[in-house]
């Protein structure tokens, strides 16, 4: 029986499960029929393959071939089935020795000369494999990339004709050369900033603690530049952060490239965005600008701009750290837990309270604000207010402190909070929260009060504490005091825009 079977793997998400790759030639007229959910890039592969297999001299079969790809219930997409298709082809029609394609995984693109073209997931895939020590055949331009995480399990090919020759007698493929150099982001420094020692300070706090932040206040006070320097003062990724954020790109239409790997993501889409831009979506689900942000910063400006429903979508992943999509073709979760960073004017012309220049009516004013919900607002931590500094105050002041010394006590911070509980104060649940925010009475009493006052959430009460608990690490100190909750609270006091405004 002319039969032949190649493992390749499917992309789910950032997953990568196994795809048997079937072919069968037998009597019949002359056909290829694929089953299996294939979309129709998948579908075209066979005139790729047809092409290929006689361009690089080969015979196909002049026979009915049947591929079938299981499990028959999960989509198959893209161009990666080329390659597994041709070798099934050649193994069914005996041009190369079926045994010798058991215990590898093949994925690929072809050209029509038999050129092996770059796929999208090929270090979802790669890592797969490290993990079930398989190994894992890929295009070339693929190599590097899968060398990140699966540097022993994994092999390149330029073409067609070179894995062929591998199969038949055993000619070594190609094996990832040395490690490839990691570039190191180039970043703005704080440095650059003069004055704005609050928004400086809140900075920091949401650095060591990964909180969300909203920076507001009137155009050119320096938004924009104090957000572009958060991420210079970031702690490193972790190995684990490192690979997820990298698997993301990987599947993603820009794709990755293995001299950014442990840089954390930095993306700032423009107000126009759609909810499928922000979230992800399609009807094969891709990851969208949250998601590609995961481990990273995202840098929403000009945030009344976006589209109140747009902005919506980003309440979930704020709280979960996850993306859910579903559609007809199948159902994907994504890892979205990201920093977000906004800044926003207190007005339509951003010049509230100078009475010179703003001519903004109370009404424009209230529907420029309640373009941000208020369980949005309650989500970002944060609220810091960014006020004008004269020119002739700027000539007269000094640098501000390097990012480098900055970076070095949120490291600190953050080692505390991987050592006391294992993740950053922002994601503290509610068990943890409870036995390292502990009150004492007055510190109870105090909070208790603001929270009437400002007319705090349960949400926003948590909030608190949790950047209290930053600011004590920031201190290097095991229990919350007074000084540390007066702190946090005015970040939420200053942050109502509505009483600001």
């Amino acid at each position: 029986m002319a039969l032949a079977n190649i493992l390749c793997r499917a992309q789910v998400g950032i997953d990568a499960p196994i795809v048997n790759v079937e072919v069968h030639v037998g009597n019949g007229l002359p056909t290829v029929s694929i089953v299996g959910l294939p979309e129709k890039a998948v579908k075209e592969s066979k005139d790729r393959v047809h092409a290929a297999l006689n361009n690089c001299g080969f015979d196909m079969p002049t026979q009915k071939i049947t591929i079938s790809l299981a499990p028959a219930d999960l989509p198959k997409e893209g161009g990666r089935y080329d390659l597994p298709i041709a070798l099934g082809v050649l193994a069914a029609s005996r041009q190369i020795p079926v045994e010798r394609l058991e215990g590898h995984v093949f994925a690929g693109e072809l050209a029509l000369s038999g050129e092996l073209r770059p796929i999208r997931g090929a270090l979802p895939m790669a890592l797969a494999c490290a993990d079930e020590q398989i190994p894992v055949i890929l295009p070339l331009a693929n190599l590097d990339e899968a060398a990140l995480v699966a540097r022993k399990f994994s092999r390149g090919a330029k073409d067609l004709p070179e894995i062929a020759e591998y199969l038949k007698d055993g000619t070594p493929l190609r094996v990832p050369e040395e490690a490839v150099e990691i570039q190191r982001a180039s970043v703005a420094d704080f440095a650059d900033v003069k004055g704005q020692h609050q928004a400086r300070r809140a900075l920091e706090i949401a650095a060591a603690g990964q909180h969300n932040i909203l920076l507001y206040g009137p155009p050119g006070t320096g938004k924009t530049m104090l957000a572009s320097r958060l991420p210079g003062i970031l702690p490193p990724m972790t190995e684990v952060q490192a690979r997820e954020s990298a698997a993301l790109a990987s599947i993603s239409q820009a794709g990755f490239r293995p001299e950014t790997f442990g840089q954390r993501p930095i993306r700032s889409p423009h107000h126009s965005s759609s909810a499928v831009a922000l979230v992800g979506g399609g009807s094969h689900p891709k990851p969208g600008e949250i998601s590609l942000t995961h481990n990273g910063v995202l840098f929403l400006d000009e945030l009344p701009e976006f589209d109140r429903r747009v902005l919506e979508v980003m309440r979930e992943p704020l709280e979960s750290g996850t993306v859910s999509i579903a559609r007809v073709a199948g159902q994907a979760e994504f890892p979205a837990r990201f920093q977000l960073v906004a800044a926003m004017n207190p007005c339509p012309c951003g010049y509230y309270g100078d009475r010179n220049r703003c001519r903004c009516g109370p009404q424009q004013i209230a529907r420029y604000q309640r373009k941000i919900s208020g369980p949005l607002l309650d989500r970002i931590d944060l609220h810091v207010e960014v006020s004008s500094v004269k020119p002739e105050e700027l000539a007269g002041m000094k640098p501000g402190e390097s990012s480098d010394a900055i970076r070095s006590r949120v490291i600190r911070a953050r080692d505390i909070q991987r050592q006391r509980q294992g993740c950053a104060n922002a994601s503290l649940g509610h068990k943890a929260m409870e036995k390292h925010c502990e009150l004492q009475a007055r510190e109870s009493t105090l909070l208790a009060r603001a929270s009437d006052r400002l007319g705090l959430s349960a949400r926003a009460y948590h909030r608190v504490l949790k950047i209290a608990r930053t600011i004590a690490d920031l201190e290097g100190q095991p229990a919350l005091a007074t000084k540390h909750l007066m702190e946090a609270i005015q970040y939420r006091r200053l942050g109502n825009v509505s009483r600001a405004a």
